[in-house]
């Protein structure tokens, strides 16, 4: 329970980077090649506001949901904090990573959850990236991140890739 995000049941943040850990050791034994989806909800500040904390949660749910149901047994989802998660997708190249990124966004635009008769829903952006040889922990998490920006610079509801 210590290593589960109480609302989502993913990961936590500690998990996560535990998880991390694991596939650059795996990476420098076995050459396996890894990669890292940095996602934020689209907007959920405002979505919270409107709708109230305990809709964001229903939101939050049926996000990390969309990542359980759509992931690998070996792939790790995990809630980084409010409404950041991160995906730890392990064997993976440069074109599944985006494929499987822009997936995930689709299938949560296209969902919703009802609420008092109204259909509601939000959009993710992403930032992906594969490891790279020189990677750190702290340096592919910041490249991730830099590329989850490019993609809210670039109008939300979009994947960067880099």
């Amino acid at each position: 329970m210590a290593l589960l995000d109480n609302l989502t049941q993913l990961a936590n943040r500690n998990y996560i980077e535990r998880e991390i850990q694991g596939r650059f050791e795996e990476k420098r034994r076995l050459k396996v090649p890894f990669g890292i989806l940095f996602i934020d909800i689209d907007h959920f500040k405002d979505f919270n506001d409107r709708y109230g904390h305990d809709v964001g949660d229903e939101v939050l749910k049926f996000v990390a949901n969309t990542f359980n149901a759509n992931s690998r047994p070996f792939d790790l989802y995990g809630r980084w904090g409010g409404e950041e998660f991160i995906g730890v997708i392990r064997n993976i190249n440069r074109d599944d990573l985006e494929k499987l990124g822009n997936r995930l966004r689709i299938l949560i635009a296209d969902a919703y959850i009802l609420q008092a008769g109204e259909r509601l829903s939000v959009t993710i952006s992403i930032g992906a990236t594969l490891v790279e040889n020189d990677d750190t922990m702290d340096s592919i998490i910041k490249r991730a991140d830099a590329l989850l920006y490019a993609s809210k610079a670039a109008g939300r509801d979009c994947l960067s890739m880099g």
